[in-house]
C-alpha cells in the first residue's frame, strides 16, 4: 500500500519456552522509524526475553522477526548488529581501562591507509575525531574522547554506551534499563540521548521499571504480563494507574 509506514523491527507471534516455563506467548510488537517504544511489565513478564530475541542472543521457538518489512533470522548478536540493531545492556559492557574512543570503536577499529593499514596500525586520529563529533551531536558531556572510561561518572559511561549504539545502528537501538541507578541530572542526560536518536530516525526499544519515565519518553508502550501482550497503545493519555492495573491483572 502506497505511503504505508513499515516498522524497522517487527515481532509476529513470537513465543519462547524455557522447559515448562513460558517466557513469551504469541507476542506481536512493531517499532517504527523515529519512535521510542516502551516495554513495561513486572518481573517475569517477558521483557528481557523479548529484548534478547531482538538482540539475537535468544532464538524464538515460534513466530517471525522482520526488519524493514523483510523476514530476518537473528541467530546471534553479530547477526543482529549486521542487520543494524544495537543493544545497550544494563551493565553497559564498558572497558573501564580503555579510552572512550576505544569503547566506541570496539570490534570496529579503523586502520591507517596503505602499508600501515595492512600491518594493522590503527587510525587513532580519525577515530578520536569521529567519537568527539558523535558526542557533540548527541550532547554527551565528554570533551576529550581520549579520556579513560573508568574515570567517568555513571551518566557519562551510559552516554558512551548509548553513543556507541547510536553511531553504528541503522535501524534500532535496544535499551535495557538505561537510567537504573542514575541520579536525576544523569537521567536527564540519558533522556536527551534517547530524543536525539529519535531525531535521527532510529527506532528505540526502551525497557524500564520506571513507569513514569517511560510514559514521559515513549511514543508508544507495550505492556507484558506473564509472557503475553495485555496492552499496546500511545503513551500520550496513558496514566500510571492504567499501566499498573494491566501489569498486575491485565487479561491478554
Amino acid at each position: 500500500m502506497s505511503g504505508e509506514r513499515i516498522p524497522v523491527l517487527e515481532l509476529r507471534g513470537v513465543s519462547k519456552w524455557y522447559g515448562q516455563v513460558r517466557a513469551l506467548s504469541g507476542v506481536d510488537l512493531s517499532i517504527y522509524p523515529g519512535e521510542v517504544h516502551g516495554i513495561l511489565g513486572d518481573n517475569g513478564a517477558g521483557k528481557s526475553t523479548m529484548l534478547k530475541i531482538a538482540a539475537g542472543v535468544v532464538q524464538p521457538d515460534d513466530g517471525q522477526i522482520l526488519i524493514g518489512g523483510e523476514r530476518a533470522r537473528l541467530g546471534s548478536p553479530l547477526e543482529a548488529r549486521a542487520a543494524g540493531i544495537e543493544t545497550v545492556y544494563q551493565d553497559l559492557a564498558i572497558a573501564e581501562t580503555r579510552s572512550c574512543t576505544a569503547n566506541v570503536f570496539v570490534g570496529r577499529e579503523m586502520t591507517r591507509r596503505g602499508v600501515l593499514g595492512r600491518l594493522g596500525v590503527l587510525d587513532r586520529k580519525t577515530m578520536h575525531a569521529r567519537t568527539a563529533r558523535e558526542f557533540a551531536e548527541l550532547g554527551v558531556t565528554i570533551t576529550n574522547p581520549k579520556q579513560q572510561a573508568g574515570l567517568l561518572s555513571g551518566g557519562q559511561r551510559q552516554g558512551v554506551a548509548i553513543a556507541r549504539a547510536a553511531m553504528w545502528a541503522r535501524h534500532v537501538v535496544l535499551l535495557d534499563e538505561p537510567t537504573a541507578a542514575l541520579g536525576l541530572r544523569q537521567k536527564a542526560s540519558v533522556d536527551k540521548l534517547m530524543r536525539e536518536m529519535r531525531e535521527r530516525g532510529l527506532g528505540v526499544m526502551l525497557i524500564s521499571h520506571d513507569v513514569p519515565e517511560v510514559l514521559n519518553l515513549a511514543d508508544r508502550i507495550t505492556i507484558l504480563r506473564l509472557g503475553q501482550v495485555v496492552a499496546s497503545r500511545p503513551a500520550a493519555g496513558t496514566d500510571l494507574s492504567f499501566v499498573v492495573e494491566q501489569m498486575v491483572s491485565g487479561v491478554a
